[in-house]
């Protein structure tokens, strides 16, 4: 243990995370840095700092990363219509492998041999943030304290950290009622009172949503619009990727649009329940499902379908950095060269609705489609492509018969 010299923390400034600083201290008996990413979870950071410096850390990093969260990771996943399990918009799991990025970067900087996270030895973080780390340092050494102390409760940290003069959130003595993450994207919440997947969330879990039933009762209509896949504008105002994220977030949010309660298999074997709120990322999610259905043939449409949930399974299961999802995204980035253009979507009352789309790279041809009488298209030539189609269910019924 001893040789560890310098190590970089992913430090929130909580509870759990000062535990762990000043537990590295003592049994690592090493410099530790801490690294705090702002990602848009809504809080004031400067209280991690400060919780740094009266811990004797001389190196803190605190860095904002929305832009690249959204620009980098947000957008590429989105691109792809990724849901894991069919529900879940993987607010969690795409945040892990930036911080991975990050702390690695600072890392090399600072001239530190070891990172550590504050995952617990049940869930998918553990497994995120490390396949993360030695994808980028197949060497580095990893440190994580819940798979190394000998604490195993709530109770037992609170102890640890009145010992060590370590302050308490009021909130946190006891048993907290549920446990969050929070980014630009979502806030997830877990355990606790959620653990029983019989009982259904009582309000005061969800914060960034109200509730369906007490949203407006007049729809508000908005448009989104695309280039090459990637949203660029709300209502004609070209925004950069976190503001044009955060004001999805308020839109969706004021209309009760983008909750989910979520009983989902995580990657280490278990079954866990989680509330989420992803109230941008809901009402993007139809948008751009709207201008493919225009831009994108048959063909490639149905292979992004198919391909999605092998996608949204290794974001979900850490492997952001692996070479086949880098070879997914090259596919997927190439369907959208033609995905240009604009949605129009309804909010209310807990949906996001398409209602409008248009691109100059509509492959939309009403003249083709219409009931009315036209001139581009022969009814007649329907009976020799069905004949065709059916010629192997007719070869298997003469044969059967």
């Amino acid at each position: 243990m001893n040789k560890i010299k310098k190590v970089v923390l992913a430090y929130s400034g909580g509870l759990d995370t000062s535990i762990i600083l000043k537990w590295l201290q003592d049994t690592y008996q090493c410099e530790v840095v801490t690294f705090t990413a702002d990602l848009g979870q809504g809080e004031e950071l400067e209280p991690a700092r400060q919780k740094a410096e009266a811990a004797g850390i001389n190196e803190i990093f605190i860095d904002d990363l929305r832009e690249e969260f959204v620009r980098d990771f947000v957008f590429p996943m989105f691109r792809a219509n990724a849901l894991y399990e069919g529900e879940y918009l993987l607010g969690t799991s795409i945040a892990r492998p930036l911080i991975a990025k990050r702390q690695i970067e600072i890392a090399r900087e600072v001239g530190a041999d070891a990172v550590a996270h504050g995952a617990t030895g049940k869930g998918n973080d553990q497994v995120r943030f490390e396949l993360g780390y030695y994808a980028l340092e197949p060497n580095i050494k990893v440190i994580a304290p819940w798979r190394e102390w000998t604490m195993s409760s709530r109770n037992e940290l609170i102890e640890y950290a009145q010992t060590h003069g370590i302050e308490v959130p009021t909130d946190k003595r006891g048993e907290a009622p549920f446990s969050t993450d929070a980014n630009l994207l979502h806030i997830s919440a877990e355990g606790k009172v959620l653990e029983d997947p019989w009982n259904e969330a009582e309000e005061y879990v969800y914060s960034r949503s109200v509730a369906p039933e007490q949203a407006p009762d007049t729809p508000t209509y908005i448009e989104i619009e695309f280039e090459k896949g990637d949203p660029v504008a709300i209502d004609g105002e070209r925004l950069s990727p976190a503001e044009l994220l955060t004001r999805l977030n308020k839109l969706g949010g004021d209309n009760g649009i983008g909750r989910l309660d979520l009983v989902e298999n995580r990657f280490v074997g278990m079954k866990s329940r989680g509330i989420y709120e992803t109230p941008g990322g809901t009402v993007l999610l139809a948008a751009r499902r709207g201008i493919e259905s225009i831009t994108l043939d048959r063909g490639s449409a149905h292979l992004k379908d198919e391909l999605m949930p092998k996608y949204a399974e290794l974001i979900y299961n850490g492997y952001w950095f692996s070479p086949e999802r880098e070879m997914l995204q090259a596919l997927i980035d190439k369907s959208q060269e033609y995905v240009s253009g604009t949605t129009r979507v309804k909010l209310y009352k807990g949906r996001a609705s398409v209602v409008g789309r248009r691109s100059p790279f509509s492959l939309y041809s009403e003249s083709h489609v219409t009931f009315e009488e036209d001139s581009v298209y022969d009814q007649a030539d329907a009976a020799g492509f069905i004949k065709l189609n059916a010629l192997r269910l007719r070869l298997s019924a003469m044969k059967r018969r």
